[in-house]
């Protein structure tokens, strides 16, 4: 099978931003961001301009220039600013998933949207550089981005003990994803070893992940997610390509990342 370009994201703007929303002892924030962290609304958090900005500006540098929001039907911010904000590169759109019920139920809500085309899937807390994101363009099927655990700590914002709860990826000498080890216990990660790829939720999926979206049962947490949809594929045989990347990723998870996002992202441009 060749290669297809991906001419659609998907990114997850649905969350509840739970962390971001817990207030940080000493840290002090401009007015405009103390207001979007209570709110929860990762991307809509001021970093020169919002944060959702840059990540889309890098995806339209891959080559992508689709993007479908998936938000929350009370996320009126969100829609009303890429509603009337100028764009050249991308052209954006939204899905509404109803209820905050996982990433897996989310990226199902954008389905009808991406229709039978590939396409990739990223959250909207994290900045992944375009040259991570053109490793999903060389694929030919489903795949993901596994990121070089000292990279995310020496090249982003993420401290090591955060790498360290991350999902880690067990890949077969092919280059094709066996299993994803989700906050691997410490004997587990010494075993995997820090050569191990971590997985940041950067994906490619073609149509033939949706089945397994639709047969989700929740998890232990009472939501559907989306590893378990991929675990199912694999399990049933769909290959997973994992392409190695070694660029840093910026995090935008709590209060205390706000500062540090906003020093490595400024001066860059931002062009939607």
């Amino acid at each position: 099978m060749g290669t297809k370009s991906i001419h659609t994201a998907v990114i997850l703007a649905r969350g509840l931003g739970t962390r971001m929303r817990a207030a940080a002892e000493g840290t002090e924030l401009r007015e405009g961001q103390a207001e979007a962290a209570a709110r929860g609304t990762k991307g809509m958090i001021d970093v020169g301009r919002p944060f959702l900005d840059h990540v889309i500006s890098a995806v339209a540098d891959a080559g992508i220039g689709r993007i479908c929001l998936v938000i929350g039907p009370e996320h009126h911010e969100i829609r009303d600013y890429y509603s009337r904000i100028e764009t050249r590169r991308t052209t954006i759109g939204f899905a509404v998933q109803q209820e905050p019920l996982g990433t897996g139920d989310a990226v199902l809500a954008a389905a009808g949207a991406v229709g039978d085309e590939p396409f990739v899937v990223l959250n909207s807390d994290n900045y992944y550089p375009a040259s991570a994101l053109r490793l999903l363009q060389g694929m030919s099927g489903c795949g993901l981005v596994g990121f070089d655990q000292r990279s995310l700590v020496e090249r982003g914002n993420i401290p090591a003990e955060r790498v360290r709860s991350f999902a880690l990826l067990q890949v077969s000498p092919s280059g094709h994803l066996e299993s994803i080890v989700e906050k691997p216990a410490p004997d587990v990660a010494a075993r995997l070893g820090p050569d191990a790829l971590v997985s940041m939720n950067c994906y490619r999926f073609t149509h033939a992940i949706v089945p397994y979206l639709r047969s989700l049962a929740p998890s232990s947490r009472g939501e559907y997610e989306l590893t378990d949809a991929v675990r199912a594929a694999v399990a049933s045989g769909e290959p997973f390509d994992v392409a190695r990347s070694t660029d840093g990723v910026l995090d935008l998870s709590t209060r205390n990342d706000i500062a540090g996002v906003e020093a490595a992202l400024r001066g860059s441009e931002v062009q939607l």
